[in-house]
Formats: C-alpha cells, structure tokens, sequence
C-alpha cells in the first residue's frame, strides 16, 4: 500500500533555489519580517510581498486572483491575527474568524496553482491547558484547551489538519510548524493587545521614563513560559523549508523556560529600571506551564542559538530605536 502521509516526498531542494519565487504571507509581522530578513541573508532574491492593502487575505477572490497572476514556487504562511489574553477575551469572532479565512484562501489557492511547498506557522497555545510537559507533536487534541485563547487555538489545529488532509488526498507537500512564545523586533508593543514580554518591556520603559515607583503585572508570576527569538525562528523555518515533508507538524522552541516573575525580572535589568515589582493576583495567569518538546526538530538537526539575555538587549534596543524615537 502507498504511503498516503505523503513522508516518501523528497526534501532538500529549497536552499539550492534561490531564484523561486517564494511568497512570504504576514511579511510586516513579527515573524514574516523574521523570515524575509533570513532568506535575503540566505541569498533568495525573489521574494513576492504583499501589504494588506494590496492583498487583503481574507478575501477568497482577491487571493485567488493574487496566485493565479503571480504563481509562487513556494509559500510560507506568516500572517494571522494575534495577541494576547486581553485581545483573545475581547475579539474573539476576529480570533477564530479571520485566520480561518486567512489559512484557508491561502493554504487552497497556493494549493490549486500549483505551488510546490507550504509551510504553515501556528502556535504553541494549539495543544491542551493540561498537556504533559514538555509538550510533544502527539499530545494535540487530548485535551481541553485554554479558554482564554481557545478561538485562535482552533482556528490553527484546523489549519494544521488542512495541510495533512491536503497531503493525504493530494499528495502535496504542505508541512506545519509550532512555534513557542516569540519575541523581537517588530513586536506589537501595544500596552492593551500586546503579549506578555513586549508587553513588559514597554510597561518597565516607561515607567523608568516617568520616574514611577512600582510597575504593576497581572498575575502571580508563577506561570512558566518557553520565549524564542524570532530570528530563531526564521533560521527553524528556513531549515524546515528545505529538510522537511512529514505529515505530522513540528515543534519550534528554545527548550528553556522560565517564569514570568523571572522574565520580569530580566527585563526589568534590561530596560534599566529601578522601582517596585508589584503582582496582582485579582488577573488571570492563563496556561500554568507551556514548555514544548523540541526533540523532533532537534533530532532533525536543527537547534537555537539566540540566548533570553541577548535576545531581550536586541529586542530593547530596537524598542528605543524604532518605537520610543519616533513617538519624540
């Protein structure tokens, strides 16, 4: 009987093409900004990037339209809406909603016209509030989920399932990665709609800007959190580009975790400031741990290089040049 996971498809070709056009979804993002800056280092010279208002991709005509004329070799499917506990607990219909018609035209279209590889982008929060720790691939759909991010959560195991029935009934090479919590440059550093280590960030600069005495976090700061540098991720996608065509989605973490009182911790020393940690434990913690098993991809061979220390300086660093300096 064939093999129906569609595992026998080769790899290995995508770093010798560096003239294939390849359209990267979300490039403005977080971690499509990430992939494009890794590819153009990496040599690829045919990128295809489009605004939302050049391509709005919930739009199932105008994405159809965008792949029948441009007929990417390869898709890599960057774009969603994203945030945080807040975001997820006020928009929810946005949530489970517009990344379902985001992945869906995409993941269709790039099928129908012939691109030759996808690589589908979710989210760690896809797998169970109670899943064993450290969380591997297998553990998807053995659980409840988290409520506080349920809708974006099923919004991206559909998506994950529509690459493997893709592959199953037609035998093409769509492929899924997880992503841990990321953070970097081009973060969203929104004081209400942001996540929590940009969010963070942003709170301690300003109040070292304002002289102020306490920043206060929600929670109890006992939740432990897994946080990859998105260039790391760019490095993880572009390996997975070209070594691998499974059926089943691959973990993308750092291995490491932390709690979210140590992470204020460091990123209070980071930003420089001075004053009083305050907890407030009337908000909700979410998740109580979320550490993902990386041994699938590690034993693919590929590992991260970006420590949390140096990670957080890049990421403050740019915070000051790009957010702080031209708010002046």
């Amino acid at each position: 009987m064939a093999d129906t996971t569609g595992s026998e498809m080769k790899s290995g070709s995508f770093m010798l093409e560096k003239s294939a056009k390849i359209f990267v979804a979300g490039h403005r993002g977080l971690v499509g900004s990430a992939i494009v800056r890794k590819l153009q280092d990496q040599g690829f010279t045919n990128l295809v990037l489009q605004t939302h208002s050049e391509l709005d991709l919930t739009s199932q005509s105008d994405v159809e339209s965008f792949f029948a004329t441009e007929k990417p070799v390869y898709v890599i499917l960057a774009a969603a809406k994203v945030g945080g506990i807040h975001a997820n607990n006020t928009y929810p219909a946005d949530f489970i909603g517009v990344n379902l018609q985001i992945q869906t035209n995409v993941i269709h279209s790039a099928y129908k016209h012939g691109v030759k590889k996808l690589l589908f982008l979710g989210s760690s929060c896809i797998y169970p509030k109670f899943a064993p720790q450290p969380i591997p691939e297998s553990a998807l759909l053995t659980g409840p989920l988290e409520p506080t991010n349920e809708w974006y959560a099923i919004a991206k195991i559909a998506g994950i399932k529509m690459c493997q029935a893709y592959r199953l009934q037609h035998q093409w090479d769509a492929i899924s990665g997880m992503p841990t919590n990321l953070y970097g440059q081009n973060d969203n550093f929104h004081p209400e709609n942001s996540h929590v280590l940009p969010a963070l960030m942003r709170r301690f600069h300003e109040a070292k800007a304002n002289n102020a005495d306490e920043v206060v976090v929600w929670g109890s700061g006992s939740p432990l959190r897994e946080f990859l540098h998105v260039d790391d991720l760019a490095d993880a996608c572009v390996f997975l580009m070209d070594q691998y065509s499974g059926f089943e989605h691959v973990n993308v973490g750092s291995g490491v975790e932390v709690t979210i009182k140590e992470l204020a911790e460091l990123v209070k020393e980071v930003v420089g400031f001075k004053g009083k940690l305050v907890w407030d434990t009337t908000k909700p913690d979410g998740t109580p741990r979320k550490l993902m098993d990386n041994s699938k991809l590690a034993s693919l061979g590929w590992t991260p290089k970006i420590s949390l220390k140096d990670g957080l300086s890049q990421t403050y660093e740019w915070y000051l040049e790009n957010v702080v300096q031209k708010k002046q």
